[in-house]
């Protein structure tokens, strides 16, 4: 048989599967039918049933495909399978034109959530700027990076999450004070650097 689903290391894969989140990856319809009966078979001996209504089926293309699949609802057997150009898995969002772009912009705003959160612990003067930066560290980059290792990077993307994570830093650094123009400033992208620089 051609190997189908996705190669991990020397693994060929052609079912994820985390608890009851099942994910069946396969290169055309015809064998997926297969796979998901084979599924189906098995389940009904330890009692269980796919929910036809939580269950959707989403079809990969090239970018730049001229053959634009068209399908709508799969049907196998008794079930009747929605399309869909997008779906969470385990927290992650895929999606048909297989790029992260929706997966990073859920954890931006995720993590910008997360931000307003410590809010008050970043506006707090009597809490160090070394905690603070702990904080920024611990709790706001592990939302804005999860799953990160599946990533595709572009230069967009990183240019998307330097522009939020200088938006933090300048909240923990603060403002500078201009001896010149005697008033206060935002730091440059260098100043935050730097100042980030001395409090490691």
């Amino acid at each position: 048989m051609v190997p189908s689903g996705i190669k991990i290391g020397k693994e060929q894969l052609n079912i994820l599967a985390y608890a009851d989140d099942i994910a069946l990856i396969w290169k055309n319809e015809i064998e997926i039918r297969r796979l998901f009966v084979e599924m189906e078979n098995i389940a009904r001996k330890f009692g269980l049933q796919i929910n036809q209504e939580k269950t959707k089926y989403m079809i990969v293309e090239r970018k730049n495909s001229l053959k634009k699949n068209k399908i709508g609802h799969l049907k196998i057997k008794n079930y009747k399978f929605e399309r869909v150009e997008n779906f969470k898995y385990l927290g992650v969002i895929f999606n048909k034109c297989n790029n992260n772009q929706i997966d990073l912009q859920e954890r931006i705003k995720n993590a910008n959530k997360t931000y307003f959160m410590l809010q008050k612990s970043f506006k707090n003067k009597n809490i160090s700027k070394k905690l603070k930066l702990r904080l920024k560290n611990t709790i706001i980059d592990k939302t804005l990076t999860y799953a990160s290792e599946t990533w595709t990077i572009t230069k967009t993307d990183r240019k998307q999450m330097n522009v939020f994570e200088r938006k933090v830093y300048r909240r923990i650094l603060g403002p500078l004070y201009d001896n010149e123009k005697e008033n206060w400033r935002i730091l440059t992208n260098k100043e935050i650097y730097a100042g980030v620089k001395n409090l490691l």
